[in-house]
């Protein structure tokens, strides 16, 4: 995994920063024997950035999707790189604006594994209308070494009329040796001039032949001027050192 850490660091600080047209950039890179795919899809006001990268017979699999229209906002990043082992990333971002509301969809995901299996989705979905503004982040990463590692991030935000909707959502699975897994669902919704908040962190460690689980599941709504704000967190570690 050491060997990937340079080249990781590199892609996930070259994301794009131009926002006023489609950008989409793809990348894939395998080398002793190792086989990698890499897709990128970027319609409207989005950017996506796929990487993958495969060697030593690994088999690396990267997909990021970003689309915003109507002004909104859409940035997806995904990145899979895998050495003897399985690793697929799945990124997508929605933004939809309306009558000059804030819309913003951030989504991350990374899936990384020496000799196992990693598989990382994330998926964040942002909407406003009549000037709300609505803002989505999610961010998943699962790491394997000779383990199973699965992390699902999503963060779904929605402002009507005025109102302001946050949503963020952070996973992370890791393990060596055995399985891990990590799902967490973020919803927040706010309408006519409210003020709605959901974050959601889930995090999953495990050791040699132990299988660890965090699900998370955090939900805000508020109306009519009102005010929500919800904070939901997860944590189960299985390791010995």
């Amino acid at each position: 995994m050491k060997r990937f850490a340079s080249l990781i660091l590199t892609l996930s600080l070259s994301s794009a920063t131009s926002l006023f047209a489609a950008d989409a950039v793809a990348t894939s890179i395998a080398t002793n024997g190792g086989s990698s795919s890499s897709s990128a899809y970027a319609v409207g006001n989005g950017s996506a950035q796929s990487h993958a990268a495969a060697t030593n017979g690994g088999r690396a699999i990267s997909n990021a999707t970003a689309i915003g229209s109507r002004r909104g906002e859409a940035i997806s990043t995904s990145i899979a790189t895998a050495d003897h082992g399985l690793a697929v990333s799945n990124s997508t971002a929605r933004a939809n604006a309306r009558f000059g509301g804030r819309s913003l969809a951030v989504s991350d995901s990374v899936a990384g594994t020496v000799g196992g299996v990693a598989i990382s989705n994330s998926d964040a979905n942002a909407s406003s209308r009549f000037g709300g503004r609505a803002i989505s982040r999610s961010s998943s990463i699962a790491l394997s070494t000779y383990g199973t590692a699965i992390s699902n991030s999503r963060a779904n935000s929605n402002g009507r009329f005025g109102g302001h909707a946050v949503a963020e959502s952070e996973s992370l699975s890791d393990t060596i040796g055995g399985f891990a897994t990590s799902d967490v669902d973020v919803d927040s919704d706010a309408r006519f001039h409210a003020r709605s908040q959901a974050n959601g962190v889930g995090i999953s460690v495990s050791g040699p032949y132990q299988s660890s689980r965090a699900n998370v599941r955090a939900t805000s709504r508020a109306s009519r001027f009102g005010s929500s704000r919800v904070n939901a967190t997860a944590i189960e570690v299985k390791r010995s050192y």
